[in-house]
């Protein structure tokens, strides 16, 4: 029978437990299971934020945010999305029911026993799909699923974990896979439209620098190199803006950096006024790129 089986919460900088359902099943496939469980939690921070790993019949799927990790056992046959959506139910009402100075102070294992209640109640109604079927948007569950999919933990994986294999799962820290942005602010639209506004005059100058020295040989090539990297940087910031890489905002600050190199050059070629646009829009589009950082909550699956 599919069904939600344990499900426990974790301090993800070491694997602290915090909560856990209570444990009435006995059978040694899912005690073994646990074991795995427990491995994973102390290596929360090495994985991506949403994991599934497969260990004979029962899956174990795990989703990690704001220092917190969510983790549940389930049958092999159980959805994908309904065991994401059951984590997501428990970080809502967790990251609700207690602050984050709260949680990061905890020493004692199970320091918040009494969130068992609610693990408890919600196990219930997602081992009952049809108290589920009038709260629960299946569609969207599913798109959200197929545009972000859980990322796959393999045997190998869990041996690394438990000392058995010389590979380390330390391959897996930074940028999940297809890891998404928070969403577009109209502030970060127009940061976007003014750091190409500028990629484009600083290209446009530089084909015309190019035909000065063409023209002039004792032109400086050097300010066509200026106006060229200004250009690259404008249009990474812009990269940098829309997708998630690792390492972005040093990336971001880096791009900054040399656009304000690159003015600094050119100054005998531009005005102040015309310097203090490049670089104000440069320090804009660099502070956007930092506000919009990778979504660390697991969706909202509409329950």
């Amino acid at each position: 029978m599919s069904m939600v089986l344990f499900a426990s919460v974790v301090r993800v900088r070491d694997g602290l437990p915090l909560s856990a359902s209570t444990d009435y099943e006995q059978d040694r496939g899912l005690q073994e299971t646990k074991k795995h469980l427990k491995s994973l939690s102390k290596k929360l921070s090495q994985f991506p934020d949403r994991c599934t790993l497969k260990t004979g019949q029962h899956t174990v799927n795990f989703t990690s945010s704001l220092g917190v990790g969510y983790l549940m056992v389930c049958s092999e046959s159980y959805p994908s999305v309904l065991a994401f959506c059951f984590l997501d139910e428990l970080q809502r009402e967790f990251i609700v029911t207690y602050d984050t100075k709260r949680i990061n102070s905890a020493v004692r294992p199970y320091s918040f026993i009494e969130f068992d209640n609610f693990i408890q109640k919600t196990k219930q109604r997602y081992n009952s799909p049809r108290s589920l079927s009038t709260r629960v948007n299946l569609s969207d569950m599913q798109m959200e699923i197929k545009l972000r999919p859980p990322f796959q933990l393999s045997a190998e994986d869990l041996s690394a974990l438990n000392g058995f294999s010389h590979h380390s799962p330390s391959k897996y820290k930074g940028i999940a896979p297809n890891q998404m942005l928070e969403p577009v602010t109209l502030a970060g639209v127009v940061s976007c439209m003014l750091s190409l506004l500028c990629g484009g005059l600083n290209l446009l100058r530089g084909v015309h620098a190019i035909e000065s020295v063409l023209q002039n040989e004792d032109e400086d090539f050097s300010y066509v190199i200026a106006f060229f990297l200004g250009t690259a940087a404008c249009l990474y910031q812009c990269y940098l803006f829309a997708y998630c890489t690792l390492w972005r905002n040093g990336k971001s600050f880096l791009a900054f950096a040399l656009i304000c190199l690159c003015n600094m050059y050119l100054y005998e070629l531009r005005n102040l006024w015309q310097i203090l646009f490049h670089v104000t829009v440069g320090a804009f589009t660099t502070l956007q790129i930092r506000l919009r950082q990778p979504q660390g909550k697991a969706p909202d699956y509409n329950v």
